[in-house]
C-alpha cells in the first residue's frame, strides 16, 4: 500500500475511532451536571431516547424525509463499498520513464537485473532487491547474504558501484540504497 493511502487510511479510522470515542464517552457519563449544558431542543441521554415514536412520526409527514434518508443509506452504501474495492484493487508495478524519449524500464526487471549483478560479486552467496517509487526517487532496498569467510568490507565498496550503476541507467531518478547484510553460516554435518 502506497504511503498517501495509508496516510489516508490511517486518518479515516483514527477520526471515526475517536467520534466513536467521545460519543461513548459523553452518552455514559451524562448524569445530571454534563444534561444541564445539553441544548434544550436535545434529549438528555440516557433517560430519553434520541427519536420517539411520536416525533418519528411527526418527521415521516415531511415529504423530504424518506428520500433523504434513503439517500444517505445509498450514498453511505456506495461510498464504503468504494472504498472496500479500492482496498482490493491490484496494483500493477510502475514503469518508469527515462530520459530518452519513449524509454521507459520496469521496476520489476530493473530488480532482476540488479540482483543477478549483485550475485557476480565475490562473497556475495544470495541477494533480494526491491524498488519501491516515491515521486523522483528510487528506494532500494537490498538484502544479501555473505558466504562465510567473507567480509561486509570487501562487498560494500562493489555494491555501492553498482547502485552509483543504476542510478545512471534510470537517469531522471535518484537512487536510495538500503543495504541488509548476513552471512550464511557453516552447517555442521549432523550424524545419526
Amino acid at each position: 500500500m502506497t504511503p498517501p493511502r495509508t496516510a489516508a487510511n490511517r486518518t479515516v479510522l483514527a477520526a471515526v475511532g475517536l467520534t466513536l470515542l467521545l460519543g461513548g464517552g459523553w452518552i455514559a457519563s451524562a448524569h445530571t451536571s454534563v444534561a444541564e449544558h445539553v441544548p434544550s431542543g436535545w434529549p438528555a441521554p440516557p433517560d430519553a431516547p434520541l427519536l420517539d415514536r411520536a416525533a418519528l412520526a411527526e418527521l415521516r409527514t415531511h415529504p423530504w424525509w424518506t428520500p433523504t434518508v434513503t439517500a444517505v443509506g445509498v450514498l453511505a452504501t456506495l461510498a464504503l463499498g468504494w472504498w472496500l474495492i479500492a482496498q482490493l484493487r491490484i496494483r500493477r508495478r510502475p514503469r518508469l520513464p527515462l530520459a530518452a524519449a519513449g524509454g521507459s524500464l520496469r521496476t520489476r526487471a530493473l530488480e532482476k537485473a540488479l540482483a543477478e549483478r549483485a550475485l557476480t560479486i565475490d562473497g556475495v552467496s544470495r541477494c533480494r532487491t526491491r524498488i519501491h517509487v516515491r515521486r523522483r526517487h528510487l528506494h532500494l532496498r537490498t538484502r544479501v547474504w555473505l558466504e562465510p569467510e567473507t567480509t561486509p568490507d570487501t562487498v560494500v565498496a562493489a555494491l555501492t558501484a553498482l547502485t552509483s550503476e543504476a542510478e545512471t541507467a534510470a537517469a531522471p531518478y535518484e537512487i536510495d540504497l538500503r543495504l541488509r547484510m548476513s552471512h550464511l553460516t557453516h552447517r555442521a554435518p549432523h550424524v545419526r
